[in-house]
């Protein structure tokens, strides 16, 4: 069964380069495809070391089964370096939009209740010249998702020169959906609603997509947590945090 995983590890600094300008060997069993990207920190300055952190990696991934993501941790270089990090893995529930390193999943893929916990992965390849426009717009966003209550993991990554991915765990489905339509009762709730309509007005991507996930299992710790997906019975989940 195909299943997807988002990893977060620190690295030293040379491997983080190699990482992103390689990536994995590209004969990698039962791998499907895999985005390798550098951490930014949400909110951070346009003009920052933060929005290019090297040593801390973030890794989207599509497996043929769990055994091919097992294999890559214990045997792969680069998956030996994120063994020691964190991850979560991810059953596939329902996408919006497409990008072309992921053909083939469906619209939608199972169902789920409101008030149960959620993953979402944005993926997306920047139009260029429009990157001033969508770093106004998206700054706003970035700091409503990492400062909901609703969140208890958000983080944004790049790839240089025009790969951009955020990462969030919600509590529940609903309060995801309140703040994509603006009805999370927080200060300027709209924020994600107004950067929407900015980019249907002109879009900021060639591709870009939003996948939504439901958990199957945690592992390690991330910047001395753990237990961050909410508790559901799954293999190392936790409270609610946030």
């Amino acid at each position: 069964m195909t299943i997807h995983s988002f990893h977060l590890a620190e690295v030293p600094r040379r491997v983080g380069v190699r990482a992103l300008l390689r990536g994995p060997a590209p004969s990698t069993p039962g791998l499907d495809h895999l985005e390798c990207l550098s951490l930014m920190r949400l909110g951070a300055p346009i003009v920052s070391p933060d929005r290019l952190q090297v040593h801390r990696l973030a890794v989207f991934a599509q497996w043929r089964d769990e055994a091919a993501l097992e294999r890559f941790l214990a045997r792969d270089a680069l998956g030996r370096d994120l063994a020691g990090g964190w991850h979560v893995r991810l059953e596939f529930l329902r996408r919006w939009s497409t990008v072309a390193a992921l053909p083939g999943l469906p619209v939608r893929a199972g169902t789920w209740r409101q008030d149960e916990p959620v993953v979402a992965v944005t993926l997306a390849r920047m139009r260029i010249p429009e990157l001033p426009r969508f770093l106004r717009s998206g700054r706003p966003v970035e700091r409503l998702v990492r400062d909901h209550p609703g969140v208890t993991l958000a983080v944004a990554a790049l790839r240089p020169p025009r790969t951009v991915s955020t990462f969030s765990v919600w509590r529940t489905v609903q309060e995801m959906e309140d703040m994509v339509h603006g009805r999370s009762v927080v200060p300027d709730p709209s924020r994600h609603s107004a950067a929407m309509a900015e980019r249907d007005r002109r879009d900021f991507h060639h591709e870009f997509a939003t996948y939504r996930f439901r958990a199957i299992s945690e592992h390690g710790s991330w910047a001395g947590r753990s237990a961050i997906v909410p508790s559901t019975g799954l293999p190392g989940g936790g409270p609610a945090l946030g």
